[in-house]
């Protein structure tokens, strides 16, 4: 059996059921923790992404393609997306301060300022 025609089959298989009985659509907090589950399950070594960053990036870039421009919330609201950077920012670089907030420089007064 040929790639295409295994495609269509499974695509069936999978327009079957319909979307309210899916229950992944309809219980986000379930899909996530069955994604975590199965990603625990693999040890690291395995794990391709974790082995191969270049490989990773693609399957993301072919990921957000996938999405239409009108359902990308990002692409629809850019001060969610300064904020989503300027957190995911202070997590990997350790700034910020307790309750999560970005830390600010003090203005400094010079001669030129009074």
């Amino acid at each position: 059996m040929n790639q295409e025609r295994q495609r269509q089959i499974a695509s069936m298989g999978g327009k079957a059921v319909p979307d309210e009985k899916r229950s992944f659509s309809q219980n986000r907090r379930l899909a996530a923790e069955a994604g975590r589950k199965g990603g625990q399950s693999v040890p690291g070594s395995k794990r391709s992404f974790s082995q191969n960053r270049q490989l990773a990036a693609v399957a993301g870039r072919k990921g957000g393609q996938s999405v239409p421009d009108e359902k990308r919330s990002f692409s629809q609201n850019p001060e969610l997306a300064a904020e989503a950077g300027r957190k995911g920012g202070q997590a990997s670089h350790g700034g910020g301060t307790a309750d999560g907030q970005a830390r600010t420089a003090t203005p400094r007064i010079t001669e030129q300022d009074e």
